[in-house]
């Protein structure tokens, strides 16, 4: 877990009361998308509120699945982002792309406009999706490069930002600064390859014929850098932007850093299950004590990380956990701590309520029937049919 930040919280608190719905804006706005077309479905939705009607985007969220019963109290909104998060973000549509060094921070696909001529419309779309959940205290389900949480606060990338996404760049690059680089032939110009074509790229002007020597180096690692990071896709983050803020200005955004950044958009990455276990309520005869609840944790103790996501997904509406951790959970009236609830059948699967982040859990005769009804709710029930 991310140790509690008083600074960050600090900030979160006076972001959250700067961002406050304007006056004259309608008390909601409707979302309504089919499961299997969300994105197209949600682009055609958020972008079709026109720039002077901006403000329309801070009313209330009303998300509706099409063919699916289900009030949004809160719930099938973080639903929505949560799976909307999957479609903006996936490699598949040619707009991000996952990082050299894994499969799991993304970056932005430079080559981008190949794949879709229309790729900038749908930067500004992803970036009023953003800006769309961190002005309604929703979270997004992605996790992207340091560089590219610095290029949202205009700040510089150095080559430390490298190392965590493409190390073996970064040690080239490292190693041009600590030797003499002359006997590497080296000019003003990086290679880029697309579709096996290969062609040469001045860093700057005459960059073909500037050697790198020992008096430049510096000057050629900081171009690399800003061509690697920001160059290449300013068009595209400059669409992001353009997005994000309209529902969350600049001057709000300075005051945090780049790692915050990545905490006011994506929560936290990992689950402290001992965290959870602290931040939980119990109603109806149920307490830490009884044995069905001895037995979930035990259960949760024995997921892998991706079924307790899952879990947690099934409950709140969303995998991800604010910042300060599970004390910060919210429900529909504001904070709301997990909930588990004694109710329900033993036959039957334990049934969940985002809105107001609770579990109904009935109670099983035995620790391995609990384990395998959880892991069959949580791995097979998907909507909001019945809940309320």
């Amino acid at each position: 877990a991310v140790d509690y930040s008083r600074d960050y919280k600090r900030k979160y608190d006076y972001l959250r009361s700067q961002m406050k719905k304007p006056h004259g804006t309608p008390n909601k706005i409707d979302i309504r998308v089919r499961r299997n077309f969300i994105f197209e479905d949600s682009y055609n939705c958020i972008m079709s509120v026109t720039a002077p009607r901006k403000n329309h985007l801070k009313a209330r969220l009303w998300v509706e699945f099409v063919g699916e019963k289900g009030l949004d109290y809160g719930g099938v909104a973080r639903e929505w982002f949560f799976l909307l998060s999957k479609e903006m973000f996936n490699p598949y549509y040619g707009l991000f792309e996952y990082s050299a060094s894994d499969n799991y921070t993304l970056q932005i696909n430079p080559n981008s406009g190949v794949c879709n001529d229309q790729h900038l419309s749908y930067f500004k779309f992803i970036g009023r999706a953003c800006g769309m959940a961190v002005f309604h205290g929703k979270l997004i389900d992605a996790f992207f490069v340091r560089p590219f949480y610095k290029m949202m606060l205009r700040k510089k990338i150095s080559l430390a930002d490298m190392e965590s996404v493409d190390s073996e760049y970064y040690n080239s690059l490292k190693w041009i600064l600590e030797n003499d680089p002359s006997c590497l032939d080296l000019t003003f110009c990086v290679e880029e390859e697309l579709f096996g074509q290969v062609k040469q790229i001045e860093l700057k002007a005459g960059g073909q014929q500037i050697p790198v020597t020992e008096r430049n180096k510096k000057e050629y690692v900081d171009l690399v850098m800003q061509w690697r990071f920001s160059k290449r896709v300013e068009r595209q983050m400059n669409a992001f932007l353009e997005g994000f803020h309209e529902l969350v200005p600049f001057e709000l955004l300075k005051m945090f850093d780049e790692r915050e950044i990545e905490y006011l958009l994506c929560g936290l990455g990992e689950i402290d299950v001992n965290d959870w276990r602290k931040n939980t309520v119990y109603r109806n005869a149920y307490s830490d004590k009884h044995p069905i609840v001895i037995w979930f944790w035990k259960a949760v103790d024995s997921f892998d990380n991706e079924l307790q996501h899952r879990l947690l997904q099934f409950v709140t509406g969303t995998s991800r956990v604010p910042m300060n951790g599970f004390s910060e959970l919210y429900g529909s009236n504001g904070p709301q701590k997990f909930c588990i609830e004694k109710t329900g059948s033993p036959d039957s699967l334990p049934r969940a309520h985002t809105c107001f982040n609770r579990l109904d859990l009935p109670e099983y005769r035995s620790y391995h029937v609990l384990r395998e009804r959880l892991r069959l709710a949580v791995e097979n029930c998907e909507g909001f049919e019945g809940v309320d």
